[in-house]
């Protein structure tokens, strides 16, 4: 068997990147394309030879890789105008080697796990195209199968309907063909394509015609979860980045990219913490709708989407201020509050990140659950010199909770210390009667003129993607001033147009709740299963987890994303130093379901 590899292109969108080289000598956390892919197939002794055909900064790939590589015998065929065709005619410059042997068809802009190689190497059927099922990032040439991996039609892009993608296929662009197949139909048809339309086609449109024939001896071979990626540009490179690392470095690269995880489809997100119940259906149908105006319509500005959020809330809206996000109002309030200010560690790190180290006063709880009560946080801070105290409710990342009543009495001791009250509710929904137990009121607010309350819309409505947060407080010139400090289009249509419609679905929004209640509950038995972990009881979306025995923090952290299953590595927080724990988020039953599997099986 001989390999075919098509290195010809320019890769013009890597920009600066393949200036002065060709794609495959692109560098893939420090290792060539071309390296790894000829280092991969050295290791099958079948391969008699590697042909390369090669354009643009060709003569530089032939110093690289010389005519030897590994044991393999490299040959060099050159498309001298490059600039000017497509793969289609790279290929046919090679039909005469085409034809005298079997041969495997790789383009240069792969990267891949070994594993594909002997998958199709290995398969029986002599003419197999490596597929995967389509996801969004795969872009190119699609196919259809039927019920026994036959292609019955190749999909170019003009032909692509979005509504049609549950039954598609992508091209891996890896190829296994017979020498009777490619001599007696592929090459004698690839001379008939490029003659009646010309150089600027693809190859794949050949297989295309081939396969409208009665009789079709090619067969798809479909992925199963392997990993491969098709670099065409710097956003590819930078997620084969993330999916290729190595276990060292792997889990830094997903935590640093903060969310985006949707271009990875098979990666489960236990990181982030959003509402698995919520929206409904009907409500995201409504949403789509209303797409195309909500495109390319203008949002309304900072006005009235304080009305917009105060009606969602029911409160008076000159005490609202709507933002793209919670984290874009916690900079901001941040930058306007004065002297110290009194945490609790753990915490959610937005907040102190924001502040100079040096006016910040922690209480960090001494037990091994980080639980606290009011009664503790008074009698820490009492004597202490803060002009303000911000408590997370429930608490990030140990789900530590307070209730009502005694937060009120928090309320009433910092206003008679002169003491301003900052409390995070982004995850009280999710407590056991979470709706109820809210500060978004307009008498709270208005009794404690000391009090500053926000909420992250993303988390527990489970819209992260749409960024909306509000910071409700009777202080007149905290919300001047905030309003002033964010931009007037600080949201755009779709946020804006979510909010409008939720009072359609506030009793959806009560049931999830109340589903998520249950499920959380069954979830904590189900976790109290894996006995290297210990449990602490939590009233948010999310359980903190000490890893006890077998493994380190880190290292369950990074099994796991072995198995696409992203959880969080607390180790790197400054106040888990030395400690083993984890946080996990809690997700709908049957992903949860797969996660305790893992967990067992690893």
């Amino acid at each position: 068997m001989q390999v075919i590899i098509l290195a010809a292109g320019m890769g013009r969108r890597l920009g600066e990147l393949t200036q002065n080289n060709t794609k495959c000598m692109i560098k893939v956390n420090g290792v060539t394309l071309i390296d790894r892919m000829l280092t991969q197939l050295s290791n099958f002794k079948s391969i008699s030879r590697v042909i390369l055909v090669i354009g643009y900064n060709g003569k530089k790939l032939r110093n690289y890789i010389g005519s030897e590589y590994k044991g393999l015998n490299i040959k060099y065929i050159e498309n001298p105008i490059y600039d000017k065709t497509n793969n289609i005619y790279s290929l046919s410059l090679a039909k005469k080697e085409l034809q005298e042997d079997d041969t495997l068809l790789i383009e240069s802009d792969l990267i891949f796990e070994n594993e594909l190689l002997s998958m199709v190497i290995n398969n029986p059927y002599p003419n197999i195209a490596l597929v995967d099922k389509y996801e969004t990032w795969m872009d190119g040439t699609m196919v259809k199968l039927d019920n026994e991996n036959n292609i019955v039609n190749f999909i170019p892009k003009k032909a692509f309907k979005y509504q049609d993608v549950d039954s598609y296929y992508k091209t891996v662009n890896i190829y296994k063909f017979s020498k009777e197949f490619l001599q007696n139909q592929y090459v004698p048809f690839l001379d008939a394509y490029t003659k009646a339309l010309g150089n600027n086609e693809y190859y794949e449109q050949v297989l295309r015609v081939i396969t409208l024939l009665d009789k079709c001896d090619l067969k798809a071979l479909p992925l199963a979860g392997q990993k491969w990626y098709e670099i065409d540009d710097v956003q590819d490179l930078d997620i084969a980045e993330a999916v290729f690392a190595n276990n060292d470095i792997k889990l830094s690269r997903f935590y640093n990219r903060f969310g985006g995880y949707w271009r990875f489809p098979s990666l489960l997100d236990y990181c982030y913490l959003v509402n698995p119940y919520f929206p409904p259906t009907r409500m995201k149908e409504e949403m789509r709708a209303n797409f195309d105006i909500l495109l390319t319509e203008y949002p309304s500005g900072m006005k009235i989407n304080s009305l917009l959020v105060g009606k969602y809330f029911g409160l008076n809206p000159e005490y609202v201020c709507v933002g793209n996000g919670a984290a874009e109002l916690i900079k901001s309030l941040m930058k306007y509050i004065q002297g110290n200010i009194g945490i609790i560690l753990p915490t959610f790190e937005e907040y102190p990140n924001r502040r100079d180290s040096n006016t910040i006063i922690a209480f960090t709880p001494e037990n091994p659950d980080f639980s606290y009560s009011v009664n503790d946080i008074q009698n820490y801070f009492s004597d202490k010199n803060i002009s303000t105290l911000l408590l997370i409710n429930p608490d990030n990342p140990s789900g530590n909770f307070i209730n009502k009543s005694d937060l009120l009495l928090l309320a009433f001791w910092a206003n008679n210390k002169n003491i301003t009250l900052i409390v995070d509710e982004s995850f009280i929904d999710f407590a056991v009667d979470g709706t109820n137990c809210s500060l978004f009121k307009n008498e709270i607010i208005e009794k404690n003129p000391n009090l500053i309350v926000l909420k992250s819309i993303s988390k527990s409505y489970g819209v992260p993607g749409l960024r909306l947060g509000a910071l409700v407080s009777s202080n007149k010139n905290l919300i001047s001033y905030i309003k002033r400090d964010l931009p007037i289009w600080n949201i755009n249509s779709f946020a804006e147009f979510y909010m409008q419609i939720f009072g359609k679905y506030e009793s959806d929004y009560k049931i999830a709740c109340e589903k998520f209640v249950i499920e959380r509950e069954r979830f904590y038995k189900k976790l109290q299963e894996i006995n290297y972990i210990r449990i602490i009881p939590s009233q948010a979306n999310y359980f903190l987890c000490e890893v006890i025995k077998r493994y380190s923090a880190t290292n369950l952290t990074r099994k796991l994303l072995d198995n696409n299953i992203l959880i969080k590595d607390c180790s790197t927080k400054k106040t888990f130093k030395g400690l083993n724990y984890v946080r996990i988020a809690i997700r709908n039953g049957k992903d949860n379901d797969y996660l305790i599997n893992v967990l067992k099986g690893i």
